[in-house]
């Protein structure tokens, strides 16, 4: 699922606040103590962002970020609780430039919406 930048923004800056700096990842009303242990994308969605990418230079950029309020409400409607403050994944198709990685494409797009576990470890 393609997420704006405006929310990647906001997902990317809660994670260097907390996580990142070797906090724990803040819910509404708690820390999360039992943290992200993996994350799920399909194929469907890999293939997608490959397909914009170039065939002999292109990859994927995976960012660690943390969903925050307003993103959990958004993507997690029912449950936006079991989100807040857990540490998450935003891909990006992105192509490799020598020693740097460019967009594929005009500018960046950004992908969210994996599995997780917690909340769901089936």
């Amino acid at each position: 699922m393609k997420i704006s930048k405006k929310d990647f923004d906001q997902m990317k800056k809660k994670y260097d606040d907390e996580i990142r700096k070797g906090g724990k990842g803040q819910g509404p009303s708690r820390n999360v103590d039992n943290q992200t242990n993996w994350i799920f994308f399909d194929r469907k969605t890999i293939e997608e962002l490959l397909q914009k990418t170039d065939p002999d230079k292109g990859g994927i950029r995976i960012y660690f970020t943390e969903y925050t309020e307003e993103t959990a409400q958004q993507l997690y409607p029912n449950n936006p609780q079991d989100y807040v403050g857990r540490l998450n994944l935003v891909i990006s198709p992105a192509n490799e430039e020598g020693t740097t990685l460019t967009y594929a494409g005009e500018e960046e797009e950004y992908y969210n919406r994996g599995t997780s576990c917690p909340p769901k470890c089936e």
